[in-house]
């Protein structure tokens, strides 16, 4: 018998995991990152809209020009940055599509690439089939903060990517404008591209400010930011995004990207492009997160789980050492077989498989949801 072989290692994503333990049990998924609620009825109509315009053939290779129109509009808004909607941005089957063919785009075997964890799971992957390396940097719990001197101390003469993402998944940090500035500073004048991973670019809490890299020219040069509409307005299941930067870096990214997936769906670009001129359909997104995070620290207040600070994201750390000795994923296990709840260990997030006796728990839920779930965490 033939035998075939990939180049990645078995194993299966601890999203699909848990979720799959969670449903067996009836649980109450707070693990997987997506929301219990529905996007705007608006959103939807527009969709409708031009789903019944025949807007159902190929798109462009890289997006709809509405869309692309709309995005520069917004980013000019956000940031105060112009760029340019024809050669700066590209219409992504949602941000992991992009991440894939930024680094396959990029990186060439034995490559270095730089991976700040714990780390979205997909990272790793896409590096390790491009061929290149995986240096990981180990971000030190509870407040996670970089420090950027050991991150110049890994630079080889190979390093040819740093990848950093904010607001952070999983551990609900940012980065500060310093941290931009020290990252800008350290790429500045080599062959390094940053691949900044901004898909909660709107879920920043307490008045603070979304650090991208599309504020700094300088480091705009060396970087393409990823983003997700899905994220944004509650639909991950649309799987679309996108991604910008500059054009010297987009056009060799797009060679990827066609032979990737060529386009994406046609009469949700027109329905978000639609949608995203009404800027209230993003600005007040970190206010109704912010209630969801604040709703659900409280409903969980006489648990022996100890919350860490979520600065952005929809994602809430908790330290379960008062609880049990077991590792993450044995107690996210028993939370789910035992209470009722699924979360997410932070185990996989290393590529070590190191632990802090915390797991995740996502709070992109109805606050009767998250109510049921306060109920079951003070009984543990």
């Amino acid at each position: 018998m033939i035998s075939y072989t990939s180049k990645l290692q078995e194993s299966t994503s601890i999203f699909s995991v848990m979720s799959k333990l969670s449903a067996e049990h009836n649980a109450i998924n707070l693990g997987q990152g997506f929301p219990n609620f529905d996007c705007n009825p608006i959103l939807l109509e527009r969709i409708a809209y031009y789903l019944n315009d025949n807007k159902n053939q190929y798109a462009p290779s890289i997006g709809v020009e509405v869309l692309r129109s709309a995005i520069a509009d917004k980013i000019k808004s956000l940031y105060d940055t112009e760029v340019n909607h024809d050669t700066e941005i590209t219409i992504t089957a949602g941000a992991t599509q992009a991440i894939f063919s930024i680094i396959n785009t990029f990186i060439k075997g034995k490559d270095e690439v730089i991976i700040i964890e714990p780390a979205y799971d997909s990272y790793k992957p896409s590096i390790e089939l491009a061929g290149g390396v995986v240096v990981p940097y180990r971000l030190e719990a509870p407040d996670f903060k970089i420090n950027w001197q050991a991150i110049s101390e890994l630079l080889t003469e190979r390093t040819r990517m740093i990848i950093v993402n904010t607001p952070h998944n999983p551990t609900g940090t940012i980065l500060s404008e310093l941290d931009i500035l020290a990252l800008q500073t350290l790429v500045s004048g080599k062959n390094i591209i940053v691949l900044s991973d901004e898909v909660y670019e709107h879920l920043i809490y307490d008045d603070q400010q979304h650090e991208s890299v599309l504020r700094y020219s300088e480091l705009y040069n060396q970087s393409l930011a990823v983003y997700s509409f899905g994220k944004t307005f509650h639909a991950t299941g649309w799987k679309i995004g996108y991604c910008v930067g500059p054009a010297h870096l987009m056009t060799e990214m797009r060679k990827h990207h066609q032979w990737n997936v060529f386009s994406v769906n046609s009469f949700i670009q027109y329905a978000l492009a639609d949608y995203l001129r009404e800027e209230s359909s993003y600005n007040g997104l970190a206010t109704f997160y912010q209630k969801k995070r604040d709703h659900f620290n409280t409903v969980i207040n006489g648990t022996s789980l100890k919350p860490l600070a979520s600065q952005g994201t929809y994602f809430q750390l908790f330290d379960y050492s008062e609880v049990s000795d077991k590792s993450d994923l044995e107690f996210a296990k028993d939370m789910v077989t035992e209470w009722g709840i699924a979360s997410i260990p932070l185990s996989p997030f290393y590529s070590d498989g190191s632990e802090d006796k915390l797991v995740r728990f996502c709070f992109a839920k109805t606050e009767a949801l998250l109510d049921q779930a306060g109920e079951l965490l003070r009984r543990m």
